[in-house]
């Protein structure tokens, strides 16, 4: 007996270097197609999907920033890294079947609709995976922080960051095998700890407007639709008692 879904909507936040799978640059059809069809699979119980992804697998504006480059000019090329990683997902989900839209917070009508929180909210009541792209459309404010503001334009009920690893820990897991696992944790607690689970903007984003945010393990097969029946899947960060 399939387990009903506890959600309506959700915004899920994937990064970049999540689509590079086993490589070290640009995107691994395998890993696309996966997460595609995983994506398809919630649609299919009606939970209904907005999607950010990260362009840290094609271009990051940030480090090349560090390198002495313009650091404007570099975030708006981080921005088209994420329209393209967007554009490959819609293609993606397109050919498993599941209708996507991708919209811009950069106006490029000949390749995509550009951002309103009211459009982007009409394709997903109609059911389509809606794919947002080009960030906040601004220079210095990360995906993350996309990711937590698009969430709370669309009115979704969970944001979920979905990384390579499988929560929050006390320390880097892979550098410090003593690292605690912390499977619920307050927005103020990932702040003051500095626990890296999202930049400071994007947490207090969720914070302030009470967007609760789960971060989980994509390279888990299954681990979205358990999260989705009702299962403790990776590190719930919410508002304290």
């Amino acid at each position: 007996m399939t387990k009903e879904v506890g959600y309506r909507r959700v915004l899920l936040k994937l990064s970049g270097e999540a689509l590079m799978g086993d490589g070290d640059f640009g995107i691994d059809s395998q890993m696309l197609n996966r997460v595609a069809g995983e994506i398809r699979d919630l649609v299919g119980t009606g939970v209904q999907v907005g999607l950010v992804i990260g362009g840290g697998n094609i271009f990051r504006g940030a480090g090349l920033a560090q390198g002495g480059f313009e650091r404007v000019a570099g975030d708006h090329m981080g921005m088209l890294a994420t329209v393209m990683n967007s554009l490959a997902m819609q293609d993606a989900l397109s050919r498993v079947g599941t209708e996507a839209r991708v919209l811009s917070a950069l106006s490029m009508p000949d390749v995509c609709e550009t951002f309103t929180a009211r459009d982007a909210r009409r394709h997903l009541d109609a059911g389509r995976v809606t794919i947002l792209a080009a960030g906040t459309g601004n220079p210095y404010f990360t995906t993350d922080s996309a990711a937590s503001l698009r969430a709370i334009e669309i009115q979704a009920q969970l944001l979920i960051k979905a990384t390579k690893v499988n929560g929050v820990y006390s320390a880097d897991p892979v550098k410090d095998p003593n690292a605690e696992f912390y499977p619920r944790l307050t927005y103020n607690r990932a702040l003051v700890e500095n626990l890296q689970v999202m930049d400071a903007t994007a947490i207090v984003l969720c914070r302030d407007n009470n967007m609760p945010l789960r971060i989980m393990n994509i390279n888990e097969p299954g681990a979205l639709m358990r999260l989705m029946q009702g299962e403790s899947v990776g590190s719930l960060v919410e508002k304290g008692e």
